[in-house]
């Protein structure tokens, strides 16, 4: 006989649930979380699709590792304490095997970003997990898409289009070394959200997203939030050596400006402000609006849901 719904939430899951601000966690109606005298919740969610978001021959640890990452990266963006998160998992049938091993790479996000799971849903249809993030924000401070200023400097973390670059391998639409194709599958599979940064730029930075659907699109809502324009340098665009090694470096470009699931921080400071390490000038806000790259583009800016 199959395993219930509940038996297998505690086999796999409730082991997860535990954390400095988690009072009752699996096992009941609601989980109950605690905020610290002067913070404020701050929460989103987030779904990934077999075959739209990883594809249908993803390990399972990496499925479960990537898709509680892409949840917290919001939640990083915003500056904000991971407190707990929720998942709810639509799986075509029981598979145990299946379910250990996503479970491992749930667990393995949990003790990383230290966000317990606190509770969720199972149910049966195509392959897809939302994850639901909890933090905490002072009352008085978050990082946002408003607020950047003409004369802020524009920047990001990290390298931009890796993560467009591994999926341009898996299609077989180019060939890689070995060993950048390993690191490029690394940074696909298991994305890191910048919880550290994120919390670093809190009070400093005057605007802030992570890049998910890619940084022109994404750029692009800073943009349009503070009624401003962006211009960036695509020379300043940060890329790794795994892509500094590709021959069509106009393709390159692509990734790094289109190519979405890095998972980076694009944000904004005041001129003369210092950025943490590990992050790249790339432009400046200008009176105006949109993105301006000073260069005509033949493809789109960024991933279209719909």
């Amino acid at each position: 006989m199959p395993a219930s719904e509940f038996t297998l939430i505690y086999r796999y899951f409730a082991a997860l649930g535990r954390g400095d601000a988690v009072d009752l966690s699996v096992g009941d109606d609601c989980a109950l979380l605690r905020l610290e005298p002067g913070e404020r919740l701050a929460t989103s969610v987030d779904t990934v699709v077999e075959g739209v978001h990883f594809p249908a021959d993803t390990f399972p640890e990496d499925i479960g590792f990537r898709a509680v990452s892409v949840a917290v990266s919001d939640l990083a963006a915003m500056g904000a304490r991971p407190l707990g998160m929720t998942i709810a998992l639509t799986l075509p049938d029981a598979d145990e095997f299946w379910l250990n091993a996503f479970s491992q790479g749930v667990g393995q996000a949990v003790s990383e970003y230290g966000i317990p799971l606190v509770g969720g849903d199972t149910t049966r249809g195509p392959l897809s997990i939302t994850v639901q993030v909890l933090g905490a924000l002072p009352l008085a401070e978050a990082l946002l898409r408003t607020g950047a200023q003409v004369g802020d400097v524009v920047y990001v973390s990290g390298c931009l289009g890796d993560a467009a670059a591994a999926l341009a391998f898996l299609n077989d639409e180019w060939r890689p070394s070995a060993a950048a194709a390993e690191y490029l599958l690394q940074r696909f599979n298991r994305p890191r959200a910048r919880l550290d940064l994120g919390a670093q730029l809190l009070g400093h930075a005057s605007a802030c997203i992570d890049i998910s659907d890619g940084l022109l699109a994404d750029a692009q809502h800073i943009a349009a939030a503070s009624g401003v324009g962006l211009r960036i340098d695509p020379a300043r665009v940060p890329v790794s050596p795994a892509l500094q090694g590709c021959d069509d470096q106009e393709q390159v470009l692509k990734w790094a400006l289109g190519g979405g699931d890095d998972y980076e921080l694009c944000f904004t400071l005041s001129a003369g402000t210092s950025a943490p390490q590990s992050c790249t000038a790339i432009g400046e806000v200008v009176a105006g609006e949109g993105v301006d790259v000073g260069m005509e583009l033949d493809f789109a800016g960024g991933y279209q849901h719909f």
